[in-house]
């Protein structure tokens, strides 16, 4: 294999030095900027031409997360030292990707806020809060995380949890302008990253499960008006339709979707290719999950996960290619989209290489959206593999909720790959996924009721919890687990895997120097052979790590950045589940290495375990059942699967409230609004905020009884 990597290592760097490309890190040249964050077209499309910068998301428009820089290789990487370190005042997660531009890193935090730092010494620059209204945090499925910023000609752009597009002044941090993006009648959030595009800020939002309708938006990047707006997903037919293919995407829905949004939000993957000047953007799950409920006699439900291609001037619509017909599962296609061109049949083709949540990975002409090659890249049980002549999914006969007591499916709502981003190399000619191995139990929900403060799933989230039986609960959690995935899109198939105790690593970034970065959810930050997965180095973080690394140069000398920080859906949602990829506290820092770095983190600070000293309980089991499906509705996404908090909001098992009428208080007069915790009184009454707390003491003498360790 290593004289293969030799080879490809010359051709690659023959071919990117004779683009002009300087590869060296101690000599290359910058270009002369106007002034901080005097990013430009030229300057993205010619990206390469600047290995020392971290020009855009991806580095690139291709959004490969290579890096051509090579100072710190496979041969010295047991060198590499923490140079710096910038703590950050909060505990949620950490998902962002830092810019770094001439020397300024730029990179966001929770709640949307803002940090430029000097990014040789990790010196703070300035900071910005757009001051997100806490209580907006109740409609954020997955946490109140943001992905990071965008730069063009001088100014910072982050998209708000609360629906804002905003305009920072580089050099300041101040404010220049801001447009709200979205409705706030309905449940809609931004977490991830902009992306400029001929002068414009194209964005998307979340909100799915919450009956939203999914789009994606340009704004002009120097006045902040908007330019075009593409609707994913057809409104009320008998509206004029926004785009001729939402009139034809309107034909396979059914019943009256759209009192429901019907979902399909642009939450994530955003992608340009200035060749082709095509923009793609992939589109997320229909709202709810469950296809019986949101259209009811059937369809494929256009545009929902799909890849979507269209005219970044203008957002028309040029092609699509849908991922999974009728989606039941959650199975976003807004995972992140790479554009490469690789060998195919002995021609080298554009394709988009893409492994969303279904297990898939995806090879596709972007010149056309035709589907090239189409394997599982990890183990998956709703279908055997794709239908080239269709480009249709085929499905077993479990996919779709059967019976009373269906299995459960594989991969489960987490995706076998969700947001955290893959690498790849064009020396290696691999794709480095960060792998989840997790299934979920799908049943029909009974009687649903849409509730718009609710998780509007469709499907019976008590079946879906974790069961209190330890020979089943083990069993289930023998499942689970996750690993680092080297993934040849040629051939279709693993080159090498790291196996991992449970899911939720983080992003990957690949390096001419024969690397692989990765961090992990126990507290790793590590290293790995690009050719082969042998790992070469590793650093204790303190904390779970799920963002994408990056690597950039100051002054000639290389530097390998990771923004740690443990949360998101996992730790917030799947409860016990989570403890299986190791019980970290949330640390948040920015790290940033380089060769013969010195500095250290300060050790974590002892915390006392508190004590189980719940309420005895006494109520009947129909009572505790009530109250667990209520619990499971409208409380689980963030105090945890069977009321087992993953260690980022408060478990409620511990709550003093459980023994006073304080509960009340909270649940449904909203006294801890300020914190988060909005008002339920509109969708609980007092009696179902009665039965939520029976169940929650329930589980919480159950737990005592099993000795659950808490974190």
């Amino acid at each position: 294999m290593s004289w293969l990597v030799d080879a490809r290592i010359a051709l690659v760097l023959t071919v990117v030095v004779s683009c002009g490309c300087n590869l060296s890190t101690t000599k290359h040249s910058q270009p002369q900027t106007a002034g901080p964050g005097s990013v430009t077209e030229v300057r993205l499309v010619n990206a390469d031409h600047e290995p020392g910068n971290w020009l855009a998301y991806g580095r690139t428009y291709n959004e490969e997360r290579f890096s051509p820089l090579q100072e710190i290789s496979g041969r010295n990487v047991n060198q590499l030292g923490l140079a710096w370190s910038f703590d950050l005042d909060t505990h949620r997660g950490q998902e962002a990707t830092p810019i770094v531009v001439d020397g300024v890193m730029y990179f966001t935090s929770a709640w949307s806020r803002v940090f430029a730092l000097n990014a040789a010494t990790g010196a703070l620059l300035w900071s910005y809060d757009p001051k997100v209204p806490r209580e907006w945090g109740v409609n954020a499925c997955c946490d109140v995380v943001n992905r990071g910023v965008a730069l063009w000609k001088g100014k910072v752009y982050v998209g708000t949890l609360d629906g804002r597009l905003v305009a920072l002044d580089a050099a300041t941090g101040k404010l220049v302008w801001e447009q709200l993006t979205i409705d706030r009648n309905w449940r809609y959030t931004i977490t991830g990253a902009p992306r400029i595009v001929k002068g414009k800020v194209i964005i998307g939002n979340g909100g799915g499960e919450f009956g939203v309708r999914g789009y994606v938006s340009a704004y002009d990047a120097e006045s902040g008006q908007m330019v075009w707006r593409f609707y994913t997903v057809p409104g009320d037919p008998a509206k004029p339709f926004e785009s001729p293919i939402l009139a034809q995407a309107a034909k396979t829905w059914s019943g009256e979707w759209w009192k429901n949004g019907g979902g399909g939000t642009v939450w994530d993957a955003i992608v340009y290719d200035p060749e082709l000047d095509l923009l793609y953007v992939g589109t997320g799950n229909g709202g709810p999950w469950n296809g019986k409920i949101r259209s009811p006699k059937g369809g494929d439900n256009l545009l929902t996960c799909s890849i979507v291609a269209l005219r970044p001037e203008t957002g028309e619509y040029v092609w699509h290619y849908q991922e999974d017909a009728a989606d039941d599962w959650d199975f976003d296609s807004s995972e992140q989209i790479i554009l490469a061109d690789i060998p195919i049949d002995g021609k080298t083709r554009k394709v988009l290489l893409h492994a969303p949540k279904n297990g898939i990975f995806y090879v596709i002409d972007r010149e056309n959206g035709a589907v090239i090659s189409a394997r599982p890249y990890t183990f998956i049980n709703w279908a055997t593999g794709v239908d080239l002549k269709t480009g249709r999914p085929m499905e077993t006969d479990i996919a779709h909720y059967p019976g009373e007591n269906p299995p459960p499916i594989v991969p489960g709502p987490l995706g076998a790959h969700s947001w955290q981003p893959m690498s790849y190399s064009p020396i290696t000619g691999l794709t480095y996924i960060p792998v989840n191995d997790v299934g979920f139990k799908f049943k029909a929900a009974d009687n649903f009721e849409f509730k718009k403060l609710a998780a509007n799933y469709g499907i019976d989230t008590v079946a879906a919890g974790m069961p209190q039986d330890p020979t089943i609960k083990k069993a289930i959690l023998d499942t689970v687990k996750g690993k680092l995935v080297a993934w040849d899109p040629v051939q279709q198939k693993q080159a090498w895997a790291v196996e991992r105790p449970g899911p939720w690593n983080g992003g990957t970034l690949a390096t001419a120097g024969n690397l692989v970065f990765e961090g992990t959810a126990a507290g790793r930050f590590e290293a790995y052979r690009a050719d082969t997965g042998e790992k070469v180095w590793s650093f204790d973080a303190q904390t779970g790590v799920m963002a994408g690394p990056v690597t950039y140069t100051v002054k000639g000398e290389q530097y390998v950045a990771i923004l740690a920080g443990w949360g998101g859906v996992f730790p917030l949602a799947t409860g016990e589940v989570s403890f299986k990829s190791g019980r970290v506290r949330n640390v948040s820092r920015m790290l940033a290495f380089k060769l013969g770095g010195k500095a250290s983190l300060p050790p974590l600070p002892e915390v006392e375990e508190p004590i189980l000293n719940p309420p005895r309980s006494v109520a009947d089991s129909a009572t505790i059942h009530r109250g667990e499906a209520l619990f499971q509705r409208f409380c689980a996404s963030c105090h945890g699967d069977v009321a087992v908090s993953g260690g980022v909001l408060p478990d409620l098992r511990y709550s003093s409230t459980l023994a006073n009428d304080r509960w009340f208080k909270i649940v449904r007069d909203g006294a801890y609004q300020s914190l988060g915790m909005v008002s339920f009184a509109k969708e609980v009454s007092q009696k179902d905020a009665a039965d939520m707390r029976t169940y929650v003491i329930f589980r919480a003498n159950q737990s005592k009884a099993d000795q659950v360790p808490h974190k």
